[in-house]
């Protein structure tokens, strides 16, 4: 199981998230979006409509579909109705249940620096948990720092 802290500095979640899912989605697996924020979700459901002009991103939030057949999957839990194996956190909040899956991505700004760190110490004494932490540096590319 490999979790992926991504600290955002320089680039907001409306840019590293979709570049993620786009991944995610390309290699065949389907992803699990969490955000416990009403607002949030609604934004990113927009966002994976439009961000970029020649694509989008197959997605839908929980309940608005068919969930069990959509690649990227928005929801305010982790419950992976679409049967994802990638969980996306993108509200800052580390939730455990995201270590049911193959690969987690916590992705957090400032504010939420202090339960991030908690969440890396944590998830560092626990068995077969591989932790990387991405920063970026001053040309806005992302590097690993641990």
């Amino acid at each position: 199981m490999q979790v992926d802290f991504y600290h955002l500095t320089a680039t907001p979640l409306d840019r590293a998230l979709p570049q993620i899912a786009a991944k995610v989605v390309e290699t065949g697996n389907r992803l699990l979006i969490v955000s416990a924020r009403d607002e949030q979700r609604a934004e990113l459901d927009r966002l994976l409509w439009v961000y970029r002009p020649d694509s989008f991103l197959p997605h839908a939030q929980l309940g608005a579909g068919d969930d069990a057949r959509q690649p990227i999957l928005i929801a305010p839990e982790v419950r992976a109705a679409n049967d994802a194996r990638y969980v996306a956190l993108v509200d800052g909040e580390w939730r455990d249940a995201a270590l049911d899956f193959d690969r987690a991505f916590h992705f957090f700004e400032d504010e939420f620096i202090r339960p991030a760190r908690d969440a890396w110490r944590a998830l560092g004494g626990r068995d077969g948990i591989e932790r990387r932490y991405w920063k970026q540096n001053d040309a806005g590319r992302w590097e690993q720092a641990a």
